[in-house]
């Protein structure tokens, strides 16, 4: 199981992140696509990224928008895993 962050770790990793906002104990995201079915793509790749790194975000889609929500439970907060699959969601996006 991974470490919980710190306040000050998590600070600093958010600030390294393009468009990821803090809200309590999770990290969010909302992307914007063109059209609806890209949008409902990008969920599918996240979700099978997801399950195999068996970490799962919240996930809505609002038509052309999605919102990612992620924290760690387990820990009871954001930790190293949150972060790096805020990362890698984002280089996925890129091809969007």
């Amino acid at each position: 199981m991974a470490n919980k962050l710190s306040e000050a770790e998590i600070t600093t990793a958010v600030a390294g992140l393009t468009g990821w906002k803090l809200d309590g104990k999770f990290i969010v995201k909302k992307y914007r696509f063109r059209e609806f079915l890209q949008g409902v793509a990008f969920v599918n790749v996240i979700a099978q990224l997801s399950e195999e790194k068996n970490h799962h975000p919240f996930i809505s889609i609002d038509y052309k928008l999605v919102t990612l929500r992620l924290t760690s439970w387990n820990a009871g907060g954001l930790t190293d895993l949150d972060i790096a699959l805020a990362k890698k969601y984002d280089l996925i996006y890129e091809k969007y």
